[in-house]
């Protein structure tokens, strides 16, 4: 493994270190990883402090009247507070498993009037557990974005990677668009893989001169890293 999976100590410089994994292509037990996980569905109990998390956030996904954008992963919350600006009618909720990183102070944005953004909010949570009880209360998800997730490149940590968790019935369920992004343009066709087999279709593109999102994305664009980018369609597909 050749990558920083810390996401609270990025620093945008160009000495990114190129993703090496043993498998020469989409894993060859995928298929049958994912099969199985859309038969027999997770059962494993919530923890207390997802559940809680969950409970304050249902509370103002109810109570909103527009767009509800989820920001998986989202670490320091940069993305969050992008994502937020530019979509200043939505309620965006970023999630991260680290209150170490959520609570860390970035750089304020503000709308160009100067007012402060205010339509985001970030909460601590294991999302394995948070992803089930989104689905389970049915939000209504326009967009959910899994931003540069942890690609675990071994062929033996397949069931690491979202794609291969027990919880992907859920990702795939939530969302009327899913957008991933990657350096790692495997991970990403071995989601559009797992989303075809539970009937969500979808295109990889290049990133050129969009906003970087992440630090992560800042990082890999300096170290002159090609990014890309899974948009997966749900508008026309009825839930799972």
């Amino acid at each position: 493994m050749t990558i920083n999976t810390d996401k609270e100590d990025v620093n945008v410089t160009g000495d990114s270190r190129v993703i090496i994994t043993n498998q020469p292509g989409i894993h060859e037990n995928l298929e049958e990883i994912v099969e199985k996980h859309l038969l027999h569905r997770s059962q494993k109990p919530f923890q207390a402090h997802t559940e809680q998390a969950f409970a304050e956030m249902d509370a103002l996904v109810k109570a909103h009247q527009g767009d509800v954008i989820l920001d998986s992963c989202c670490g320091v919350g940069q993305s969050t507070r992008i994502l937020a600006k530019q979509n200043p009618q939505a309620l965006v909720i970023g999630v991260d498993k680290s209150a170490h990183r959520i609570n860390r102070n970035v750089d304020e944005l503000l709308h160009d009037d100067g007012a402060k953004i205010e339509n985001f909010h970030l909460v601590r949570a294991n999302l394995n557990d948070f992803y089930r009880l989104v689905d389970q209360a049915n939000w209504p998800v326009t967009k959910h974005y899994i931003l540069y997730p942890n690609p675990w490149p071994k062929s033996k940590h397949i069931q690491r990677r979202w794609h291969g968790s027990a919880v992907f019935p859920q990702i795939i369920n939530i969302g009327e668009q899913i957008i991933l992004r990657s350096n790692w343009r495997l991970y990403l066709e071995e989601f559009q893989f797992a989303a075809d087999i539970a009937g969500v279709l979808g295109d990889i593109s290049a990133i050129t001169n969009e906003e970087p999102l992440t630090p992560f994305e800042a990082k890999y664009k300096a170290s002159g890293q090609p990014c890309w980018q899974l948009l997966l369609n749900r508008e026309y597909l009825p839930f799972i």
